[in-house]
């Protein structure tokens, strides 16, 4: 017995926006059958001794400490542009 119907292939086609051909449909419905059989599968292992997790690689976050700081003096960022005006960075117009 098929877990997913030719109709709901193509819907789902239709929601995506993609044309298929009755071929495909064919196709699709038995690939797509197959992997809900193999998903199923799965859930008949036992998982009760498992903990649940987010991601299979232990993260953490490394980031630092958002803290504000002295910045640089204006004259020592304005020697490094290429263009400045009235200690402001002067860059190319890029609209009208």
């Amino acid at each position: 017995m098929s877990r997913i119907s030719k109709e709901q292939v193509q819907h789902v086609a239709h929601l995506a926006r993609l044309e298929i051909t009755e071929e495909e449909t064919e196709l699709f419905t038995s690939q797509l059958d197959a992997i809900i059989s193999f998903a199923e599968e799965l859930n008949e292992l036992d998982t009760s001794n498992v903990t649940p997790t987010s991601h299979v690689l232990e993260m953490k976050n490394v980031m630092r400490e958002d803290a504000s700081g002295k910045g640089l003096p204006r004259e020592e960022v304005l020697k490094n542009a290429p263009d400045h005006q009235n200690g402001l960075i002067r860059v190319p117009q890029i609209l009208e």
